[in-house]
């Protein structure tokens, strides 16, 4: 069995835990590549899973680092919060042992295509695996994103951004502008506007199967496309920003006895029990 080790290397804790962890990965694993800087090309190099070590930025950072060859992942959580990474360091281990008897079950997720159109001419292309969204910078004033589905207009959502989302990413941007969370393997988009000016425009959910396109009628000096919590590009007059279903797809190990319930329960602190209404 090969695997690639990768990690984000300015976190102090995570070179800690990766100097602890590689050992116990090469007790069962050929290691082809350790990269905490982001730098190695994985297009080619063997393995049968990545190991993310870190928290959910750093499995963004390996989803982008992979490209169109997004190997299986097992997401190693040493992070705070990690919906995505949702294994415990003293769990690797037996997920190792397991995966050294066959293969793991991998969930596969959702990705997006996010392209900046200008002067009718692509100019950038980002994998998505999170969200990609518009946002404002100085001197912060409300923005007027026009939206369209398939080529017909739908509205002009006038507030502080939009957010075009996946399941995946229901958990992030999305949710603390007040989005729904979706189940992580739907077949579906999000679209969150990010404080609306009009009370009238709430979080949709549609179908991935269609062509989103938003531009912004008036872009300030520092409105800008932000692709999973980076900043790609500054949207000019004119710009369009297109979205549509990626043809790689993320693939996460689910580790055994994790659930999605159980990571909601966990993660977001749901908690209390039910009480009918006989009792007091």
């Amino acid at each position: 069995m090969n695997v690639i080790v990768l990690g984000f290397g300015g976190r102090e804790d995570v070179r800690i835990q990766a100097e602890r962890l590689l050992p116990v990965i090469e007790h069962y694993a050929q290691i082809t590549a350790v990269d905490f800087g982001g730098e190695v090309d994985l297009s080619e190099l063997p393995a049968d899973y990545v190991i993310v070590l870190g928290g959910d930025g750093s499995i963004l950072r390996a989803a982008r680092q992979m490209g169109r060859r997004q190997l299986p992942v097992i997401a190693v959580n040493l992070g705070k919060l990690g919906f995505l990474a949702d294994v415990s360091p003293d769990e690797l281990e037996p997920v190792l042992a397991l995966a050294e008897k066959g293969p793991l079950p991998v969930v596969e997720h959702l990705m997006l295509d996010c392209g900046l159109i200008r002067n009718g001419e692509p100019v950038l292309q980002e994998l998505v695996l999170n969200e990609a969204a518009i946002l404002n910078g100085p001197p912060f004033g409300i923005l007027d994103v026009e939206f369209t589905v398939d080529g017909e207009p739908a509205t002009v959502y006038s507030g502080d951004g939009l957010i075009v989302a996946t399941p995946v990413g229901s958990t992030a941007h999305s949710l603390s502008a007040g989005g729904p969370i979706l189940r992580k393997d739907l077949e579906a988009i999000l679209i969150c506007p990010i404080s609306p000016h009009t009370l009238s425009n709430r979080p949709v959910v549609d179908s991935v199967d269609r062509v989103y396109e938003f531009s912004v009628r008036r872009p300030q000096e520092h409105t800008m496309l932000v692709a999973d919590g980076r900043t790609v590009a500054t949207v000019l007059p004119g710009d369009r920003v297109r979205v549509s279903r990626a043809e790689p797809r993320f693939r996460l190990v689910r580790p055994p006895g994790h659930s999605y319930y159980r990571t909601l329960r966990e993660k977001l602190g749901w908690g209390g029990r039910i009480r009918s209404k006989w009792q007091d």
